[in-house]
Formats: structure tokens, sequence, C-alpha cells
């Protein structure tokens, strides 16, 4: 039986040197030991900052093993959209021409990326693998209707209110929608957590096998893989802001429109959980996939959206947050399209090329529009 030492002697050395190594550039270029704007420190910046990324996420994981589901689940959410909110407003802070707009980019990027993207791979690999795979249709239909609700009245609604016109909401309205966001997504945890726990656990077992529980992490690997992954957000944090204008100036250098940089922020912070994601659903657990997935879209706009809304109010700049026509209509397709996928509780190959169908679409729109 492996010791507690084993344990933590056994954590991948990447997951430890990537935010220490990240916190010595940021220290260095702090006392102007080191220009910040030099291509080889952006280099070095770019790789500690998806370092440091996979880094928090892999420490969010142990943490969550721990907790058990549902609570895995959502602290690996909350771990994203902590990276999310600070590459969304260190982007606000340095107030480059379209930085009012990246909140909504970034957030109608990762609703897209996960509902057609991440669902849509996961159904794919998981369909060929084992032909058909099954889930709790209390469960997803929940997530569903919470994460239709919410991308409705941030990204849809901005644009048929009359207090002010085009993609914008009044100080009023925007901190309303803030509030009732953070409010259904408090009552979805509540009911995830404590009411109706098991609409999220799975409750399959393959045919002739034994359902291993996780080896558990031991009090003390789980402190210190907490204390990491909190260094590790705050390197994301801090190289975040340092990256933010070099990030905006390559994507208009390669003669992408500026919303790209929404879909780069989102594609960022949600490559460790859609890998995690697959990697359920190549093992059978769609329940745990689906969980991930919907449930980093869920924190994407519940928590991004009140995080930026106070940010925009305390440093007083506009926060668009309608999306175009194009997306509206692309959003709306990707909803009715999920609500019919996750409406018999099994899934196969085709319903994953249909997801995936649309998100080569918006991918292609994106950059193309």
């Amino acid at each position: 039986m492996r010791s507690e030492s084993d344990t933590i002697e056994h954590m991948p050395w990447w997951t430890w040197v990537a935010p220490a190594a990240a916190v010595s550039l940021l220290v260095l270029i702090s006392l102007g030991l080191i220009r910040a704007q030099t291509t080889p420190v952006l280099l070095m910046a770019a790789a500690l900052l998806a370092g440091s990324v996979f880094a928090a996420v892999h420490h969010a994981e142990v943490v969550a093993l721990k907790v058990g589901e549902p609570f895995g689940s959502i602290l690996l959410a909350l771990a994203v959209t902590v990276i999310e909110v600070a590459l969304i407003v260190s982007l606000m802070i340095a107030a480059a021409v379209g930085s009012e707009m990246v909140a909504r980019d970034t957030v109608y990027s990762a609703t897209m990326i996960v509902l057609n993207g991440v669902v849509g791979l996961c159904l794919m690999v998981g369909g060929a693998r084992h032909h058909e795979q099954s889930f709790q249709v209390n469960g997803a239909s929940a997530m569903l209707g919470v994460l239709g609700v919410l991308a409705t009245i941030t990204l849809i609604l901005p644009n048929y209110t009359l207090t002010t016109t085009g993609p914008w909401y009044s100080r009023s309205q925007l901190m309303f929608v803030g509030g009732a966001s953070l409010f259904l997504y408090g009552v979805f945890l509540f009911v995830q957590t404590v009411r109706h726990r098991d609409y999220f656990l799975s409750d399959t077992v393959l045919p002739g096998e034994v359902e291993q529980p996780h080896t558990v992490p031991t009090v003390r690997a789980t402190i210190m893989s907490g204390i990491i992954l909190i260094v590790a957000l705050v390197a994301v944090v801090m190289l975040a802001k340092s990256l933010s204008y070099p990030l905006k100036k390559i994507i208009l250098d390669a003669g992408l429109p500026p919303t790209f940089v929404g879909v780069i922020i989102a594609a960022i912070v949600l490559l460790p959980e859609a890998s995690a994601a697959l990697a359920a659903a190549r093992a059978n657990r769609l329940q745990i996939s689906l969980n991930l997935a919907l449930g980093s879209a869920l924190a994407s706009i519940g928590l991004t959206i009140p995080a930026v809304a106070v940010a925009s109010v305390m440093l007083q700049q506009p926060l668009a947050l309608g999306v175009g026509q194009a997306e509206t209509v692309l959003l709306a397709l990707t909803l009715v399209t999920s609500t019919l996928t996750l409406a018999t509780g099994r899934t196969t190959m085709l319903q994953g090329a249909v997801h995936l169908v649309i998100f080569a679409v918006f991918l292609f729109l994106s950059a193309v529009p």
C-alpha cells in the first residue's frame, strides 16, 4: 500500500516546477532585472502560463478526488473560472481597443467550445470505443436548462433592451443580470451537491466489471496540492496581465478579427478540463464527462459574468454582452441540438458528429466572419 510520503514523492515534477518558475519570472520582472516586453521573455511567459494552467487544473483534480463527486467537478470548474476571469480582467485593465467585448467573446466561445467541441468529441470518441453510452437524464437536463437561461439573458437579451441600444446593458441592468446569474448558479450548486446529488452521479458499471474507486489522496498531499493550486492561479493572473497586449497584437497582425481573442482565451482555460472530460468518456464514464464539460460552461457564465460586471463598474469601463446575429443563430442551434442530444440518456457517434460540425462552423466563422 502506498504511503503518504510516496504519494507526495510521486507528484509529477512539472506540476510544481511550472508555477515556481512562473513566480520566479514575475519576481525578476518586478525587480527590473529582465525586460518584460522582449520576445524571449514573452515566449517564456506564454509557456509558463500554459504550464501553470495545466498545473492548476492538476492540483484541483487532486483536491477534487479528496472531496469526491460532484464536488470534484465543481472545484475544477471554479479553478477554470478563476483563470478565465483573470485573463478577461487583465485585458479590460489594459483598456485596448475592443477590450469591452472580450468578456462577451470569451463566454460565448467557451459555451460553443464546451457544448459542441468538447461534448461532440467526447460523444464521438466514446461512441467509437463503446458503441453506445448512457448518463442520467435528470442531471444533464438540469445543467442544460440552467445553461440555456444564463446564455440567453447574458448573450442574447442585451440586443433587445430599450434603456440602451445595441449589445449593451445599462449599469442597473448589468448588475441585475449579474446578480440573477450568480443566484441561479448558486441554486444549481445547491441542487447538485445537496438536494438532488444523486442526479449527477454515475450509476452504470460495465458488464463483467467491478468498478474500482479512485485512490484518495492523503490529507498532506491534498494540502500541498491546495497550496500549489493557489500559487499557480496567482501566477496565471499575473502572467495574463503581462501577456494581454502582445496577445491582442499577434491576433490582429495575423489578420484575424479582434473577437478571436475570446476564442483563444476560452481554448486556453478549457483545454485541461476538456482533456479530463475526454478521458472520462474514453473510460465509459460519460456522466463524469458531462459533469466536467457542462459544469465548466455553467461556471463560465454564472460566475464570470457577475465578476466582470463588478470589474466593469469598478473600472468604469463599458461592457458589451450581446452577440451578433450569426452568433445568435449558432447559439440557438447549439442549445436546441444539445437538448435533443441529452433527451434520451443514451448517445452514439452520430450525436457527436452533429456537434462537431456545428463546432467547425463556429471556428470558421470566428476566423472569417
